[in-house]
């Protein structure tokens, strides 16, 4: 063996495993992007805000149950609430289509963004500024996720921070957090600012994923994709604050006789 063929041989052998495969974990980290942190931010934010919503579709809905018209949001949050922990193997649901994709995307999109270089401070052009957005938000979504799945599965409060989440009085537990004195203005300010986050990077994930997967190749379909994008982002906002808004200005004490009137209705 030649001395050239030699150092090419160590050199091969110091690639990493990332850099060997960067064009089909590249792929892998878009799509875990999209399905992961897509699943946990479409329907936890419908959810969510169908604390408000719920209160003008479902107006005549739980009248059998005597709840008036005015706390429809309340018992369609609590039913809504009601049917996710309903569903069978729940844990494994979690762990296996939530957990662990999030767990690979953020994973990889760390190491991504700890080797990646931005321009941003020479050039401020569009592009830079969106992808060191996108490494800020992906940092504060990591941290979120990971406090906001600690609080509703074990418990944790993070000193406060986050709500003792009761899954049989969804909406009182939340309302009551987030209603606590000038903490609870902190709190709501601190998930509204780590969800937008989230929906920040999922928007724009939907975008440069379909650059990634070579969907929009030209510069006008990845204008109109573009589009398409922002109008999610917006849609998904608009939810997040509905939400914390609604949680932030509901009556607890009247969520609290409604969320009872439902436990005894399933009781019977």
């Amino acid at each position: 063996m030649t001395a050239e063929s030699t150092v090419a041989a160590s050199s091969e052998r110091r690639i990493s495993f990332i850099d060997r495969h960067y064009h089909l974990l590249r792929r892998l980290h878009s799509l875990s992007g999209v399905a992961p942190i897509g699943l946990f931010l479409l329907p936890h934010l419908t959810t969510n805000s169908s604390v408000v919503w719920g209160r003008y579709l479902n107006e005549s809905k739980f009248e059998e149950y005597g709840i008036p018209a005015a706390g429809a949001g309340i018992a369609t949050f609590q039913h809504e609430v009601d049917f996710i922990h309903s569903l069978p193997a729940l844990i494994f649901i979690e762990i296996f289509l939530l957990w662990l994709p999030i767990a690979f995307h953020a994973g990889l999109g760390i190491y991504y963004a700890r080797s990646g270089k931005s321009n941003v401070d020479r050039y401020r052009y569009q592009d830079n500024v969106r992808y060191s957005l996108q490494r800020l938000t992906g940092y504060i979504g990591v941290v979120f996720i990971f406090m906001h799945i600690a609080s509703l599965r074990w418990g944790w409060t993070f000193g406060g921070l986050m709500p003792t989440f009761d899954a049989m009085h969804a909406s009182s537990s939340v309302g009551a957090h987030l209603q606590s004195g000038s903490a609870g203005l902190l709190m709501a300010a601190f998930y509204l600012v780590c969800v937008l986050a989230l929906v920040y990077h999922f928007a724009n994930g939907l975008w440069t994923a379909a650059i990634t997967w070579g969907v929009t190749i030209s510069a006008a379909a990845q204008r109109r994709w573009g589009v398409v994008c922002a109008g999610v982002g917006l849609a998904l906002g608009a939810a997040a604050v509905t939400a914390i808004v609604g949680f932030a200005t509901l009556d607890v004490d009247a969520a609290k006789e409604i969320e009872k009137k439902m436990i005894a209705e399933r009781a019977e």
